[in-house]
């Protein structure tokens, strides 16, 4: 439809079944998100002129448990979120995808740029543009040119995974406007993953592009990353009495790409002196073993770093499958220790709450602190979250105490620094 229909189907609630049943926003919030879906409808015109236009959302993702384990095909669970990128977009016939996002330049990507990976490009949207239209065309699907307008309220390094959802947004504009949506969201994820991977610069898992794509609460096992096992899992955190909390401290993510690398390099680096490519494919008794006879040898060549961090994979892999099986008990407790045992172990043997480039900024610890003192002697729980090294942590806060725990960690790291979300049951889709 065009411009004028679509903005009056949004503002006269053609939408809201889908807000709030799908996208799991409150009721209370439906008119402001009438508002600001009309609102990029009326930017994308003034950009890029009238025309048949759809809309399209993508939602962040929280890691719930599993940290940093994905990369080396291991188990984790996670949820797509209630916070958004959302996109107006129509097809073009020239074969060139501009986006312009919110608060930052337009990309302009042309055929010939998905030909091959373009080192001067790493870490720009324009990469991933092109790594995600390379991944259709090697899948066997169709790409085509078109105009887009993006806004998103999943903040850029909340650790709620805005390049993830970027990511996916490409694909899910890809497969509707040239694919009959045909193509799985868990396709899209893959895609994601391989422009991130060959196309931005950056070695990541599968995780945040899984749970983006494919939304609700879930359980992804990463043993043959090419088949990920999805499995979603019936929990409802409010109903159990508790809040999702995300708390952005506002670190400073600048020069941060080496931390990240860093883990799964030097996870990789232990399981090569195993005789693997990966940690998933030996054992915890392996490296006992290896560090009974060689420990010293180790030691000395890969450095402590990595061996605690691949010690911390096999026992958060193990972690997460006690966590899943807790929940199918309706062991609520038992989910919970797993939380406080995945985040003990992220502090002290993954060691990614803080960048040793500066030791002073340490707003994850402060939090993690600040949190841990607020909850005591309740039954909440709180963990690093995501990739970590700044960004945000997580917390399951008692209902009752949100808004008094909302406003001990504003006061601390600024108003809107806490984030009460909700789990969205639709994964990457066409609004409308």
């Amino acid at each position: 439809m065009n411009t004028l229909e679509l903005r009056n189907t949004i503002l006269s609630g053609g939408i809201d079944e889908t807000l709030e049943g799908g996208l799991m926003v409150p009721a209370a919030n439906i008119p402001a998100q009438r508002e600001r879906y009309a609102s990029a409808v009326s930017e994308f015109e003034k950009l890029y002129g009238d025309g048949d236009v759809s809309v399209y959302s993508v939602g962040g993702r929280s890691e719930i448990s599993g940290n940093h384990t994905d990369h080396n095909h291991g188990r984790v669970i996670a949820a797509s979120v209630n916070l958004d990128i959302l996109a107006v977009a129509k097809k073009t016939d020239d074969g060139v995808v501009r986006i312009k996002s919110e608060g930052f330049p337009e990309d302009v990507v042309s055929p010939e740029a998905i030909d091959a990976p373009d080192e001067a490009k790493f870490f720009t949207s324009a990469a991933i543009i092109a790594g995600m239209e390379k991944a259709f065309v090697d899948a066997g699907y169709k790409i085509g040119g078109f105009d887009a307008y993006t806004t998103s309220n999943v903040l850029k390094g909340s650790g709620i995974s805005s390049s993830a959802a970027f990511e996916v947004m490409v694909g899910n504009i890809l497969n509707y406007l040239y694919n009959d949506g045909k193509v799985s969201n868990v396709e899209i994820a893959k895609m994601a993953q391989f422009a991130e991977n060959k196309y931005f610069g950056k070695p990541c898992g599968l995780m945040d592009q899984t749970a983006c794509a494919v939304g609700g609460f879930i359980t992804i096992d990463f043993k043959d990353p090419t088949s990920p096992v999805i499995e979603k899992m019936d929990f409802d955190l409010t109903s159990a009495g508790y809040a999702l909390c995300i708390v952005n401290t506002g670190g400073n993510h600048a020069d941060l790409n080496d931390d990240y690398a860093s883990v799964p390099a030097e996870m990789k680096a232990v399981a090569a002196e195993l005789g693997v490519p990966v940690l998933r494919d030996t054992s915890k008794c392996a490296l006992d073993k290896l560090m009974a006879e060689k420990g010293a040898q180790l030691r000395e060549k890969l450095g402590d770093r990595a061996i605690m961090r691949a010690y911390h994979f096999f026992a958060e892999n193990e972690r997460v499958a006690a966590q899943v099986e807790a929940l199918r008990d309706g062991d609520v407790e038992g989910f919970k220790r797993g939380v406080t045992a995945s985040g003990n172990s992220s502090f002290k043997f993954l060691q990614n709450v803080y960048t040793t480039k500066n030791v002073a900024e340490q707003g994850l610890s402060l939090a993690l602190c600040i949190t841990e003192d607020f909850l005591k002697g309740t039954d909440g729980v709180c963990r690093v979250h995501g990739g970590g090294f700044a960004g945000t942590i997580q917390a399951f806060v008692p209902v009752d105490m949100t808004d008094a725990y909302k406003a001990k960690i504003n006061s601390v790291f600024g108003e809107g620094a806490c984030h009460i979300l909700s789990v969205r049951k639709n994964g990457a889709c066409k609004i409308i």
